[in-house]
């Protein structure tokens, strides 16, 4: 099961007397990834190389290397460590020595993997969405029974009969839920597929 990270993690290493710093960040868009690579990204160093993946959506850039010696190691190194939903930039400032595209790959995706494998992480639960509505009086019964098999409320509109909920669980608890809410409600409360 894929995860992502829980915060900004950083590594750093010299190799053949070139400087890498690389930074990897929890992301939910492809613009989250974007401005995080504008943001941390470092006009003095020599190179900006990075990688970001959503789900199917990938993208990566060797800023000025060779071609596929740094954002495909570093994008590897994502599905290596099968995280999602992150995004990885390596800085590096040149120290005189070739490295080789063999040693700039290395160097990219290895940094790209230590930085991943010290990150701390938590995994990304599948969930599929829902909607159902309960009475003012069993909204906090819900919530909790929802919150016991690790749902998520998206939304909540309150009405003149009572609330309704648009709601988030793995469907492995679904018939579980089902059936808590059934037994609350005395059958009223339904949860639909949204």
């Amino acid at each position: 099961m894929s995860s992502t990270l829980l915060e900004l993690c950083e590594f750093r290493e010299e190799i053949r007397k070139s400087r890498f710093i690389t930074l990897a960040a929890p992301i939910t868009s492809a613009a989250e990834a974007m401005s995080f690579i504008e943001r941390h990204s470092d006009v003095a160093a020599t190179h900006n190389c990075w990688a970001w993946k959503i789900g199917g959506q990938y993208r990566s850039n060797d800023d000025g290397e060779p071609g596929g010696t740094a954002g495909r190691p570093i994008l590897a190194a994502i599905e290596a460590q099968d995280c999602d939903q992150v995004v990885v930039l390596v800085i590096r400032w040149y120290g005189g020595v070739q490295l080789g595209t063999g040693g700039l790959a290395r160097a990219y995706g290895g940094g790209a993997n230590k930085c991943l494998q010290q990150a701390p992480k938590r995994l990304l639960v599948k969930r599929s969405e829902f909607v159902c509505s309960c009475t003012f009086s069993e909204l906090a019964l819900v919530k909790l029974r929802l919150a016991e098999v690790d749902g998520l409320v998206l939304d909540e509109q309150f009405t003149a009969n009572g609330v309704d909920l648009e709601i988030a669980l793995g469907e492995e608890h679904l018939g579980t839920l089902q059936q808590q809410l059934a037994d609350l409600s005395r059958g009223r409360i339904i949860l639909q597929a949204r």
